[in-house]
């Protein structure tokens, strides 16, 4: 039997994304590949719930207990989003409606941009909460946080990922997060580093 044949062989462990955008899919895939299945909420109509709570964890953990709780399987969910301090925390938890109810990516940037015009202090970061439910009801879920530090540029420039990575200036690497490669931007992500926190914590707990 060769490696491939083996590798194929091997049963990952099943998981619900508790997300209806596809951008954030495809970073779950990357990020637990090899360890964990990841299986798209869509699959089982998941109608997305409203957010309701006042923080990143909060609004994480209702979207994993809900998905949970439609699927009846195991679910791992984020809320993640652009904290600029010298905006009062803004965009947050709001970052995906930022300028308004059904607002492209191109709008929020847009409306950001246009705040920060003048602003002299541009430092920013992207947060992620990651929380993972064995079922809805599970007392005692996976936490997992990262943030990822930088600038808001004064311009877009760069044409890979989503969001706000066309404003957003990673300070170690000095280029826009949306001029990173896939693998790049996963190693110094706010997701990437919240991902291998749950995982450190998911495969303890496995093997209990």
């Amino acid at each position: 039997m060769n490696s491939n044949s083996k590798d194929a062989s091997i049963e990952l462990t099943p998981v619900v994304i508790a997300t209806g955008n596809e951008h954030k899919f495809k970073e779950f895939e990357q990020l637990l590949r090899g360890v964990i299945e990841p299986i798209p909420q869509r699959q089982f109509g998941v109608p997305e719930p409203e957010e309701t709570g006042q923080t990143f964890l909060e609004n994480a953990l209702l979207k994993a207990r809900h998905t949970a709780k439609v699927c009846g399987r195991a679910a791992l969910a984020d809320d993640s989003g652009l904290v600029v301090p010298a905006l009062g925390g803004a965009p947050g938890i709001y970052s995906a409606r930022f300028a308004g109810v059904g607002a492209t990516d191109a709008d929020n940037r847009a409306k950001l941009l246009s705040l920060m015009d003048g602003v002299e202090q541009r430092g920013a970061y992207f947060h992620a909460s990651i929380v993972y439910v064995r079922s809805a009801d599970d007392p005692d879920p996976i936490i997992a946080q990262g943030r990822w530090f930088g600038d808001i540029a004064r311009s877009e420039q760069g044409d890979q990922g989503f969001g706000y990575d066309p404003i957003f200036v990673d300070r170690v690497l000095g280029q826009h997060a949306a001029e990173l490669s896939d693998s790049e931007k996963n190693a110094r992500s706010h997701r990437g580093q919240a991902i291998q926190m749950f995982l450190t914590q998911w495969r303890i707990l496995e093997s209990v």
